[in-house]
């Protein structure tokens, strides 16, 4: 069971905030839950499904998630894994096309202060 940081946490559809990923291990608690918190300058808040796609849409704008980096014990990761974005740059890609698809159910409330519930609604997967 994943140890939470906020137990209230809410999603954006209004329930409690699942986890989004233990393997691998996400959130900016890494704790696998997409919350936030004071510390969070990012807003890690967007359970998204990685696809090739913006992975390397990632990558060319500066945020190398696919190769391993174990100096700072993440693997890297690959299509299908699901990740805590920070809601800015999950914005970005959809504005450039690229946009992964989001578990609604993971994705933490305060990412409706960057993008509208209806557009995250338009990319959801079921959790």
């Amino acid at each position: 069971m994943t140890t939470r940081f906020d137990p209230g946490a809410r999603n954006v559809l209004g329930g409690e905030l699942e986890s989004c990923s233990t393997e691998p291990m996400t959130g900016f608690f890494r704790n696998g839950c997409c919350e936030t918190g004071p510390d969070d300058v990012g807003l890690h808040t967007v359970c998204a499904v990685m696809t090739a796609e913006f992975l390397a849409y990632s990558k060319a704008v500066g945020n190398d998630l696919s190769t391993p980096r174990p100096d700072l014990m993440f693997a890297g990761l690959r299509p299908g894994d699901r990740w805590c974005l920070c809601a800015p740059r999950w914005k970005e890609a959809l504005d450039a096309g690229a946009a992964p698809m989001v578990v609604l159910e993971a994705t933490h409330e305060e990412t409706l202060a960057i993008v509208p519930l209806g557009i995250l609604k338009d990319h959801a997967v079921e959790a």
